[in-house]
């Protein structure tokens, strides 16, 4: 039996939103996992390409663990084991379209691709809840795990049992969401080694009271809040030094009309730019015209938000 999910992009914190908000977008990857029928054959896992069921270039794919030791691996152990079971002998095929060490959440969709196909394999033991509760072990956090499962804009929340606490908010259909994608990669272990262990209390109210308005804004369409609620200081500030031209872009849309925000996608080094009715084109050469001047390629989409999250294929 073979089962394939393809679960979509991430994109956490949105700001103040440190660790507990995330958004689903439509870049997807497609986890395919097979029970191999012959004995002794242990685990084999491969990169495909988008276009064709084709191995991706070895170069791409040295990083990235190919045992025990690889993150789908490792979830759809865990998954087995909570039933009391050992995984069988598998092959697992992993076709990607989200950027890997973007801030785009490429780990939290091949986790949950991954415990999601082999928990079809299994006859679905686990429900949404216990998914999500593995699939955060996994990953650390559930802030891109909980919308790559549910789609949408979700905040989501481990509690100090190990439980996990979400909920599915309404985001705008007509905000625009424009995704800038560097030509560099940053690690999730660097971007938290810059996060100090404690910070000021006025730092920890600061980005209390803006998730507050984040969370209000959204749901109330608040456009004028919104662009006052996108602000933080528990992340952004020292993640800064390793995204090149990341405050410049933030100062270049400061006082738009039409932009709602700028802010660092999850752990960066990408970017999302929320506007509404704003000049789409405009948002795309100034992002070029500062990470060109430090010669820094860059993608750029504009993308709605996805609605649905991992899907059977």
């Amino acid at each position: 039996m073979k089962v394939s999910v393809k679960v979509p992009a991430t994109s956490a914190n949105l700001g103040p939103g440190f660790d507990c908000l995330g958004l689903a977008l439509p870049i997807y990857n497609t986890v395919t996992i097979e029970e191999t029928v012959l004995p002794g054959t242990g685990i084999e896992i491969n990169m495909i390409s988008e276009e064709e069921e084709t191995p991706i270039d070895e170069m791409i794919f040295d990083n990235i663990p190919k045992d025990e030791n690889n993150i789908v691996y490792k979830a759809v152990e865990m998954l087995y084991n909570s039933i009391g079971q050992e995984p069988a002998e598998l092959k697992i095929n992993i076709q990607s379209q989200i950027p890997i060490t973007r801030g785009l959440g490429s780990s939290a969709a091949v986790i949950v691709g991954g415990l999601m196909a082999a928990n079809k394999l299994l006859g679905s033991p686990a429900d949404e809840t216990a998914l999500l509760s593995i699939a955060t072990e996994v990953e650390g956090h559930p802030d891109n795990v909980a919308p790559a499962i549910l789609g949408g804009f979700v905040l989501a929340s481990q509690e100090e049992d190990g439980t996990i606490t979400y909920k599915k908010l309404n985001w705008p259909s007509e905000w625009d969401i424009t995704v800038c994608i560097p030509d560099f990669e940053l690690s999730t272990n660097i971007a938290r080694s810059v996060l100090p262990e404690t910070v000021p209390i006025k730092d920890a109210v600061y980005n209390a009271k803006h998730l507050a308005m984040l969370i209000a804004a959204v749901e109330t369409k608040d456009e004028k809040l919104m662009k006052s609620a996108l602000h933080d200081k528990l992340h952004q500030p020292y993640r800064a030094k390793l995204v090149p031209g990341m405050e410049e872009i933030m100062e270049a849309f400061k006082h738009e009309e039409g932009i709602l925000g700028t802010v660092l996608s999850g752990a960066g080094p990408s970017m999302l730019v929320i506007s509404h009715n704003y000049d789409l084109d405009n948002i795309k050469s100034k992002v070029r015209e500062i990470w060109e001047g430090q010669s820094i390629k860059t993608d750029i989409r504009t993308l709605k938000v996805e609605p649905n999250g991992a899907e059977f294929v």
